[in-house]
């Protein structure tokens, strides 16, 4: 077996193979982004190593020998291996990551409490999750998947509809000393939490109530933020269904009403064509579903 310490210099074979390749030290330079002068020392200082001439100079010109092409095609063949192994792991890191981006609101109120189910269940996957509400480049950022809220038009994506959403007042049972409202009447004129871009005047109409817009107080950019506050007894709030839905089930939170009216986004699973082939993807939309279906939220 030869002796891996009396390897030649590296980056003066890669050097080499490239000069041999393009016949030429400057587009060799250009592939590597060194300069001419850099090809042509670290050449020099390989012959010098081998004691032999891998080229013949003709003034600017010139030709390779038969040792250096000889040379040039086993290196060749160890520089390919050597890259498609570096591929092969490159691709086995990325089988074994998963990034998710959700709208903020989403993933804390409702994705981050369940995924621990799915992790717990695909063992050496390591899953990044992320919480936006901008567009994202996801080759650029590396996202595998997106959880978004809107109207469905996404370009160049793969876009499937998760499930619709409602809007209904919801409050502390602690609200008031425990007086909660009992008509639609009352109930618009007790202490209302707003979220930006999730007005009250669509609920109000569906409930029969011809008012304005409330206005003054405090606004949420935030419907995560919003709940939280209503669960705390600062008022009662508009929420949405799938927002609300932990605060319900643990009693911190208590509809107010009946009415309720249909939010006109809905949430959508997003990615690119080809991210759909990658079994933690697949993985991914699988659980997803199931976790929907079970609260009665998929289609």
């Amino acid at each position: 077996m030869a002796d891996l310490r009396k390897l030649p210099n590296l980056a003066a074979l890669r050097a080499f193979e490239a000069a041999a390749r393009h016949q030429n030290f400057s587009r060799a330079a250009e592939e590597i982004h060194v300069t001419h002068g850099a090809i042509s020392h670290q050449v020099r200082a390989l012959e010098e190593e081998l004691g032999v001439a891998l080229f013949a100079r003709h003034g600017k010109r010139i030709a390779i020998t038969l040792e250096g092409e000889r040379f040039a095609a086993t290196l060749r063949k160890a520089l390919t291996d050597i890259a498609t192994a570096a591929e092969s792991i490159r691709a086995d890191t990325r089988q074994k990551r998963l990034t998710i981006t959700a709208l903020p609101s989403f993933a804390a109120r409702w994705l981050s409490p369940r995924i621990g189910n799915f992790i717990e269940n695909h063992t050496g996957l390591e899953v990044m999750l992320q919480s936006s509400g901008a567009l994202t480049d996801f080759v650029r950022e590396g996202v595998d998947v997106g959880i978004r809220f809107g109207g469905g038009n996404y370009p160049g994506l793969l876009v499937e509809k998760l499930t619709d959403d409602y809007y209904y007042p919801v409050a502390s049972p602690r609200f008031n000393g425990g007086k909660l409202p009992r008509t639609p009447q009352k109930l618009a004129q007790s202490l209302l939490l707003r979220c930006e871009g999730e007005p009250w005047t669509p609920w109000f109409r569906e409930a029969g109530l011809d008012l304005d817009e409330p206005a003054g107080g405090l606004v949420f950019q935030d419907s995560s933020m919003l709940v939280r506050a209503a669960a705390e007894g600062h008022g009662i709030a508009l929420a949405r269904h799938v927002i609300a839905l932990n605060e319900l089930a643990s009693g911190e939170l208590v509809r107010v009403s009946d009415v309720q009216v249909r939010c006109p986004q809905s949430y959508y699973l997003v990615c690119p064509p080809e991210a759909m082939r990658k079994p933690q993807v697949q993985a991914f939309r699988a659980w997803l579903m199931e976790e929907l279906q079970k609260e009665g939220l998929g289609g």
